[in-house]
């Protein structure tokens, strides 16, 4: 018999929806997804702490120890069940960032070695992660460390729109001379390589450019002639179906349209404007390049509305759905 597919649900910040909308996500998925065990990972004191103040059923605690299969269709798996966490919602602490940051790294190596077969990931406070002393721009950055990756990229996506960045979390004054004929040359391959992975056999991928009307031939800024014209090029030598650089005015409009598989944006307010615009409650992020499967919900650690049961869990439904959809596909880069 096949064994059930084993997804590790990372809590993130305590101290924001995370924990709420795992719980929430979870018990709907567990109700619709076939041979699959979600298991949470983080303070088991604070799951059921949030499970009796939102009025849900206590969830069965698991240690790898126990056997591959957890049992229950949701579980929580505590690495550390001594460490003592307080739920303080809405509120930045650097030891909800440390125990954040401990979750990631366990269900990182616990999907190396088998334990799991995907991992989702929770909501994190880059604030935190800061106070801390930990040093991620983000889960991309530290994802990629802890399975030494050196391609990587952030795909996101919602409805029939996706997104990848060239460049992620840096000051807009930046990106210009971060951009490298390499980094959008990188950026394209992992975008072509990923797209059939998610079901989409054409692979068909536009390029924006950086300046207002792609630069205008030069007269708006000379990125599109110098940089990512030569970038486009050395993709379709490669033998892959690139367009652009395309004004990202109209890009997405015309990917809506099912002219483009996948946009590439050079920087990310630039990609992800549009795509929270049409997919805010139910975007997803998944992490390309890296020998796991890794999915996340697009959407932060919501402080505002921490602790008041009142958090959307679409996202993390359908982070979760595509954690399993991909782990039962051949990663790429694996």
């Amino acid at each position: 018999m096949k064994q059930p597919l084993r997804i590790g649900i990372t809590l993130g910040d305590i101290n924001g929806v995370g924990p709420e909308v795992a719980l929430k996500a979870a018990r709907h998925c567990a109700r619709n997804l076939e041979s699959v065990r979600l298991i949470l990972i983080g303070s088991g004191s604070v799951v059921r702490e949030q499970a009796k103040a939102f009025k849900q059923r206590a969830i069965r605690e698991w240690q790898p120890s126990e056997g591959r299969d957890p049992g229950s269709t949701v579980s929580i798996w505590d690495p550390n069940p001594h460490l003592h966490l307080s739920w303080r919602p809405g509120e930045i602490h650097a030891d909800a960032s440390r125990a954040a940051a401990s979750w990631i790294r366990t269900a990182v190596q616990a999907c190396r070695n088998g334990v799991l077969d995907a991992m989702v990931t929770a909501p994190i406070c880059k604030e935190g992660f800061h106070n801390a002393g930990i040093h991620f721009p983000g889960h991309t950055e530290m994802l990629a460390e802890l399975t030494g990756t050196r391609r990587f990229a952030m795909m996101l996506f919602g409805g029939t729109l996706r997104v990848v960045l060239v460049t992620r979390h840096i000051p807009l004054a930046r990106v210009a001379k971060e951009l490298t004929k390499n980094k959008i040359l990188e950026t394209i391959r992992l975008t072509c390589e990923a797209l059939p992975w998610m079901g989409e056999r054409r692979a068909r991928v536009a390029v924006c450019g950086l300046n207002p009307h792609a630069g205008d031939g030069g007269k708006i800024g000379r990125e599109e002639i110098g940089i990512i014209a030569p970038a486009i090029r050395r993709a379709r030598s490669e033998g892959f179906d690139v367009t652009g650089p395309v004004p990202s005015d109209t890009v997405f409009h015309q990917a809506l349209k099912r002219k483009y598989d996948a946009v590439i944006a050079m920087y990310h307010d630039q990609g992800l404007g549009p795509l929270k615009m049409l997919a805010f409650d139910f975007g997803v992020n998944v992490t390309l390049g890296l020998p796991i499967v890794r999915t996340s919900p697009d959407h932060g650690t919501a402080f505002d509305i921490a602790g008041r049961n009142k958090a959307e869990s679409q996202s993390m439904i359908e982070a979760i759905e595509w954690a399993a959809d991909l782990a039962r596909r051949k990663n790429p880069w694996k």
